[in-house]
């Protein structure tokens, strides 16, 4: 067995390289508005793997990432525009403040599961929206407000690397977690809480902590974001981002590491293709969701795996 695991890694790990070499080298062959499409879709692997974290290795299916991604980026957005803070010390306070939202919210819905946790979260997500929308003198409301860049000059190539850097490491953040005790707790909570306590395995304790650890997560998404687009708005914290959130993490595979990265940047580069056709873009998401669930109902990432095992 040891040897058949050496050798499906050794391709894979060659595979992933030269697939980073290439997305590294985008800079160098993209214009600037395929840059910025590579660059919103760098937020999305952070934010979709980040959720996949808590949703889909602890069944922990929170409505709040989005919110967690708003917050960071206000927080950071507000020290910086209005406090004249450096964006980079800012930066890290963001993360702060989301990873502790994440330890009150995770804290309240302790005791829930199933549709109850998922109904709360989203509307504690819609009431922070509207705060945010509603206080102007703070937030600027729906005319957004204007943060500076991360650094001294915009540059999309700047944050195109800067964002690869931050999904890059939240994506090995991830993957020492998964191959930890903590991530094996993970599992366990997900998979029986009763058998999981009867292990000695602290279940509420397991599920504060994935909480955190994915707010935090999307709260540093959120801040770089922020920081890339000088421009944050109240649909950081909507639905509908956190909808798209959720489906790319299903389209490319719940419960998998590769999936969410997968299921991120297909559907970024699917909606750019589609964006022509106005508000059937929508219909068109729609539609290749249930193509997905019909016919891969493990994400894109089985769909391929059951491709693989037939060959």
């Amino acid at each position: 067995m040891e040897v058949i695991t050496a050798n499906t890694k050794k391709p894979l790990t060659v595979v992933g390289i030269v697939v980073l070499a290439l997305f590294a080298a985008f800079p160098l062959f993209l214009g600037q508005y395929w840059l910025h499409t590579a660059i919103v879709g760098l937020f999305y692997v952070m934010m979709a793997s980040s959720w996949n974290l808590l949703a889909g290795y602890t069944g922990q299916v929170s409505f709040a990432h989005a919110a967690f991604a708003g917050v960071g980026a206000y927080t950071s957005g507000i020290l910086a525009a209005k406090a004249g803070l450096p964006p980079l010390l800012g930066l890290p306070i963001g993360i702060a403040v989301a990873a502790v939202l994440g330890l009150a919210l995770g804290s309240l819905c302790i005791r829930m599961g199933g549709i109850y946790l998922s109904l709360t979260t989203l509307g504690f997500s819609e009431i922070l929206r509207i705060i945010v929308t509603n206080e102007y003198e703070i937030t600027r409301g729906t005319m957004g407000l204007k943060t500076p860049p991360l650094f001294g000059e915009y540059s999309k190539t700047v944050s195109f690397y800067v964002l690869l850097a931050a999904a890059l490491l939240i994506l090995w953040l991830i993957r020492r977690i998964l191959n930890s005790d903590l991530g094996a707790s993970f599992r366990a909570v997900q998979n029986d809480e009763t058998a999981a306590a009867s292990l000695g395995i602290p279940v509420v304790r397991v599920r504060i902590l994935a909480f955190v650890i994915a707010g935090a997560m999307a709260g540093f998404a959120g801040s770089l974001y922020g920081h890339y687009l000088m421009l944050i708005t109240p649909h950081i914290l909507s639905l509908d981002l956190m909808f798209l959130v959720l489906a790319m993490t299903v389209i490319g595979g719940m419960g998998t590491f590769i999936g969410p990265i997968v299921g991120a940047l297909f559907l970024e580069t699917l909606s750019e293709y589609i964006r022509v056709y106005g508000e059937y873009h929508i219909l068109i998401f729609g539609l290749v969701a249930l193509a997905v669930a019909r016919f891969a109902p493990q994400g894109l990432v089985g769909l391929w795996r059951q491709f693989r095992s037939a060959v």
